[in-house]
């Protein structure tokens, strides 16, 4: 069979250097706990590589899947460590699922099991918090998880009620070792109603869509830095993006090759990336 005027055939050179080819970043991502901070202390040079950012004019997101804190909380957090990052440029998975629900359901209702992170994103999207027959059951983090809200989330997705979780970390990290986290709280109760959550934070893709439309970037010309090949790396490549491991928190070289995707790049740390903005 000939070839088609103007095609070439997977894996010559040519087409493999179009499909690699990436235009310039324009635009940056970066997960927070792991590439900017590590165990309560900023990484060295991450503090130099936000400033970067900064002064380059460049639009730049800071993204968590923790949903207990503000961006306001996230923002004085940073800044005890040396960061100077402006409110507007933290994104969390409150606010990822906030904007979902209200692009979803506008002016909707929600059960909200969470922190002031969730609720005050819920409030600022429009939605109304109750108890009585509401829209959604929305799931997020919380330090003390009560066995009360729980089960009344059980009845109200029993009830009809849609389910929703802001992320589908299993654990979270705390001074004594691991926490229970959303996605296990998550998972008890889908077990108790045969209902499973549409998860909105890192990996769905719709967490890194929702960056760029905050800053109005495009995928194409936009890189996410990240220290978790299962959430990082994976919600970035499926979004489009170029995705850039860094080896300052969880994932390794060698747990990098054990998946059956890479990221587009491996550096040891931010500091790496201070020349390329």
């Amino acid at each position: 069979m000939g070839r088609l005027p103007g095609r070439m055939l997977p894996g010559t050179p040519t087409a493999r250097s179009e499909m690699t080819e990436r235009k310039a970043i324009e635009s940056w991502l970066t997960d927070m706990d792991g590439v900017l901070v590590h165990e309560g202390e900023p990484v060295p040079g991450a503090p130099e590589f936000v400033n970067r950012m900064k002064a380059s004019g460049k639009p730049f997101l800071i993204l968590t899947n923790n949903s207990i804190y503000t961006p306001r909380d996230l923002q004085a957090r940073l800044n005890r460590m040396g960061f100077d990052v402006p409110e507007q440029s933290i994104w969390t998975a409150a606010l990822a699922t906030a904007q979902f629900l209200a692009d979803q359901r506008p002016g909707g209702t929600a059960y909200v099991i969470g922190e002031a992170g969730l609720t005050t994103a819920m409030h600022a999207a429009g939605y109304v918090l109750t108890e009585f027959d509401p829209d959604y059951v929305v799931l997020g983090e919380t330090r003390t998880y009560s066995f009360e809200a729980i089960t009344k989330a059980i009845r109200l997705i029993d009830g009809g009620a849609r389910f929703i979780c802001t992320n589908p970390d299993a654990t979270g990290p705390s001074n004594e070792g691991a926490l229970p986290a959303a996605g296990s709280v998550a998972a008890m109760v889908s077990k108790a109603t045969g209902v499973e959550p549409y998860f909105v934070g890192k990996p769905n893709p719709m967490m890194m869509r929702s960056a760029l439309n905050t800053i109005e970037a495009h995928s194409e010309s936009t890189a996410m830095i990240g220290d978790r090949m299962d959430t990082d790396v994976l919600c970035g490549l499926e979004a489009g993006l170029e995705t850039i491991l860094v080896l300052t928190g969880i994932s390794s070289r060698q747990d990098a090759e054990r998946f059956p995707f890479r990221p587009s790049r491996i550096v040891d740390s931010v500091a790496d990336l201070i020349g390329e903005i």
